[in-house]
């Protein structure tokens, strides 16, 4: 075999992603369709107050997972981490769990965003089977991120500039509509909201679904640990990046929505038929259209495909960095963790790419009909990759302590701990749960239907059982926790 695939001499992955690159991953990783899209189902569905009271507490819920995963990943910035932090300070099922449970979801998730390009490609050219944008889009993620670890930053890096603009220009011009410099705007204050159901129609039951949406919306954050391993300078680039997701919480979804609901009536007809599907009724277009910016359509159509494929990128990168953990762990084939020349984990990458190639099955079942089945299969696994990194961060600091070591060593010390993961934890498991809680409140269940929801849970907990007794691992003992030396100033028996 020639040397393009040879092992590194590197202990891991080569650290080469900047602190630019670091902080436009943190503001745009989860800026894409979610916000683009998703945004004006979530007014029509909850209502105006209730669509912002979903955002609000799921965005609290990201900052505290976000601030959990900082102390780790500065403490230990590896690749693909969340399986290690749960290997070490949980369980080694816990860990291999969690990461074959990343892996997979963040692979799938990479079809979703292909089948969503085949969509927004369908609004310019109809008549062009879907299946062709899909392979199209496919390959060009896969040289993005076979070339090099700076070829994937230097592309995200303009994704995330492109929408992080195209919000702050939304959001001025929504201003400046309320503030009649421009027309279009509501007839005085918030009378949107009291419109259609008012503030809250759907009540708890769309409250709880618009969490999920919006915690997909927000998955991609954790994507700032995951390039951890590669980053030149981790202590530095990693708390920085997560002190600005609560402003970018904040300014590009809160803001957002405010001005949509303040503009567009939550009752509006093109809300209530708002989805992936028909790309020109996306609220921001809508806004855009009422300021009389007439071409809105055509440009959100290009900045949505842009965000698309920034998605796929990013799904593709976090998840072949997973596969290669795994594989350097012992938990997956040694063959993926083989690294190129240019320190790129290229069989990982491309065991990644045949599952994202399950977008290909559109041209045999359909795009809409995938899109959702797709859609299903990875809206539960984010929250329990959430649920993993605060379990790991609570049994990381409580080991830490125990063993007497000083909080002032790790790089970063999340402030509000225990109640950070604690809180996060329970948000994660109150909104899985909740999620189709409605369908055992009737005499006849549907079975096939809660299935659905729920299948991610069963999953991810028979890949834990399933190694526990392959393997015999158990719970790890706080004393028996290992910590790098980095951070505790010892040296490790």
């Amino acid at each position: 075999m020639s040397s393009f695939c040879e092992p590194s001499s590197q202990t891991g992955l080569r650290r080469v992603l900047k602190s630019r690159h670091m902080s436009m991953i943190a503001i745009g990783g989860s800026v894409g369709t979610g916000l683009f899209i998703a945004s004006g189902a979530t007014i029509s569905q909850a209502g105006p107050a209730g669509a912002l009271l979903s955002y609000i507490l799921i965005g609290v819920m990201v900052y505290f997972v976000m601030t959990s995963l900082a102390e780790l990943a500065t403490a230990m910035p590896e690749s693909g981490s969340f399986a290690l932090y749960g290997a070490r300070y949980v369980d080694e099922g816990f860990g291999f769990a969690l990461g074959w449970n990343f892996w997979f979801s963040w692979a799938v998730a990479v079809a979703v965003d292909l089948v969503a390009a085949q969509l927004v490609m369908g609004y310019w050219l109809p008549d062009v089977p879907g299946w062709v944008w899909s392979a199209t889009f496919l390959v060009i993620i896969f040289l993005l991120n076979a070339v090099s670890v700076r070829g994937f930053g230097e592309a995200e890096y303009w994704f995330s500039l492109i929408k992080v603009t195209t919000v702050l220009l939304f959001i001025i011009t929504g201003l400046m509509m309320i503030a009649g410099i421009l027309r279009g705007a509501p007839s005085s204050g918030f009378d949107n909201w009291f419109t259609g159901g008012g503030p809250f129609s759907g009540g708890f039951t769309a409250l709880i679904g618009t969490a999920m949406i919006a915690g997909v919306s927000f998955q991609g954050t954790e994507l700032v640990g995951i390039a951890a391993g590669e980053s030149d300078n981790p202590a530095k680039a990693i708390p920085r990046a997560v002190r600005q997701v609560f402003w970018r919480i904040l300014l590009f979804y809160v803001f957002a929505i405010l001005v949509i609901s303040l503009i567009v009536p939550s009752d509006d007809p093109r809300l209530l038929r708002n989805d992936i599907a028909d790309i020109s009724v996306s609220p921001f277009a809508l806004v855009f259209r009422n300021a009389g910016l007439l071409s809105a359509a055509a440009v959100m159509n290009a900045v949505i495909l842009t965000s698309v494929v920034s998605a796929g990128n990013s799904g593709v990168y976090s998840s072949t960095r997973m596969l290669f953990n795994l594989a350097r762990e012992g938990n997956a084939p040694r063959i993926f963790f083989r690294l190129t020349q240019h320190g790129v984990p290229l069989y990982a990458l491309v065991a990644t790419i045949m599952v994202a190639a399950l977008c290909l099955l559109t041209s045999l079942f359909g795009n809409h009909e995938v899109y959702m089945w797709l859609l299903n299969m990875t809206g539960m696994t984010g929250f329990i990759c959430w649920a993993g990194i605060a379990i790991s961060h609570y049994r990381f600091r409580r080991g830490f302590v125990r063993q007497g070591h000083k909080l002032s060593r790790p790089p970063y010390r999340a402030a509000w701990f225990p109640v950070e993961p604690a809180l996060a934890f329970g948000m994660c498991v109150v909104v899985m749960l909740g999620q189709n809680y409605m369908a055992f409140m009737h005499q006849s269940v549907d079975w096939y239907n809660v299935a659905a929801t729920y299948v991610g849970i069963p999953l991810f907990l028979l890949t834990w059982l399933g190694y526990r007794i392959a393997n015999k691992s158990r719970f790890v003992s706080y004393d028996d926790m290992i910590f790098p030396e980095e951070v505790t100033g010892d040296k490790q028996v």
